[in-house]
């Protein structure tokens, strides 16, 4: 009984360093997640200081339900993966 409980434990933990090791790769990598096209940053570009500021806030909040429903669908698959039919 307390090696599962010590191996649920194990596994906790170990999603929960995944998932702050891939924040630490989205946070720290922004130039990975954009492919670059070439319009869109003319457009940046030409929009000044300001409207920059407006696409990074708005890459961001975009950004939040997508990795939200991502985790939340994740995490119920990992929870319920030894359930029985």
């Amino acid at each position: 009984m307390l090696e599962i409980r010590r191996l649920r434990m194990l596994t906790r933990i170990g999603a929960l360093l995944a998932g702050v090791l891939a924040l630490i790769v989205i946070v720290f990598a922004p130039h990975v997640a954009a492919q670059g096209c070439a319009m869109c940053y003319q457009n940046a570009a030409a929009s000044g200081a300001q409207g920059r500021e407006a696409l990074r806030h708005g890459i961001l909040i975009l950004l939040f339900p997508t990795v939200s429903l991502f985790v939340g669908i994740f995490g119920l698959i990992y929870t319920r993966r030894n359930v029985s039919r």
